[in-house]
């Protein structure tokens, strides 16, 4: 982990232009995302990560141009009202328009489902673009970090395909930064053995909890990992489609705090 803090929370995007479920207003979306932020930055904490999680149903690789605009300006509000490291997710996997976003507004790391391999998905197959992402990254974006997802929730990994080898293979061939393990879906909790197979397999790469991160299961998390995103544990009852509890987002930052994420 190089500048990017142990801690992030995640800002879920509302129907975005062009999707299926859009409202009609952008500057509503945007209204939103600060407002998550802005109580993600005041329970304390230090990085956040936006995504366009109202965007049902995904496309599974490049998104449109309405999409990237929308999410440019989403990103760059976020950071303008909270000034946190962010983080840029383009759901499904669309890592290239994410550099993007990331390169335009300052951004500290993009979050990519599947770098390398093929993961089966609700949206088909999805190819990993290592090769593409890396040179984009180095042509444009060379500061900003590459989290990638290892047996990617809401996804079945090819037969043969294990955690070990898919690990291996998106540390060492797809040139990632840091390696996310996440349960089978939004708000799942990660398998602990799973975890622990990912960090026996790259035990120098810093590893993400991508899903299913509470107060009460950080101190068995923390065991093999280095960072932690959250979502649906900070939303109003634990949904991610609601918006952030204060509370809920305030006793995280004080659990993190006793397991050690904040130091």
């Amino acid at each position: 982990m190089t500048a990017v803090p142990r801690l992030v929370g995640m800002v879920h995007l509302a129907p975005l232009p062009g999707s299926p479920r859009y409202g009609g207003s952008m500057d509503a979306v945007v209204a939103a995302a600060v407002e998550d932020a802005t109580a993600l930055a005041r329970a304390g904490f230090p990085a956040l990560c936006v995504e366009n999680f109202g965007d049902v149903p995904f496309y599974a690789d490049r998104v449109p141009p309405e999409t990237v605009a929308a999410m440019t300006v989403a990103v760059s509000e976020v950071r303008r009202a909270t000034g946190l490291p962010i983080g840029v997710n383009v759901l499904r996997n669309d890592a290239l328009s994410a550099l993007g976003i990331a390169a335009a507004v300052g951004a500290a790391f993009i979050r990519v489902n599947v770098l390398t391999g093929v993961m089966y998905t609700d949206q088909g197959p999805i190819v990993g673009r290592a090769a593409e992402i890396a040179r984009a990254r180095a042509a444009f974006a060379p500061g900003v970090e590459v989290w990638a997802d290892v047996m990617v929730k809401h996804a079945t990994p090819p037969s043969g395909l294990d955690a070990t080898v898919q690990a291996r293979d998106t540390v060492e061939r797809g040139l990632a930064d840091a390696v996310i393990v996440s349960g089978s879906g939004t708000g799942e909790p990660v398998d602990l053995d799973l975890g622990r197979t990912v960090r026996r397999a790259v035990p120098e790469t810093p590893i993400v909890i991508g899903s299913g991160a509470t107060p009460e299961n950080l101190p068995s998390l923390c065991e093999f990992a280095d960072a932690v995103i959250v979502g649906s544990s900070l939303k109003v009852g634990g949904d991610a489609r609601n918006p952030v509890d204060p509370g809920r987002a305030e006793a995280f930052v004080t659990a993190a705090g006793r397991a050690g994420l904040l130091r």
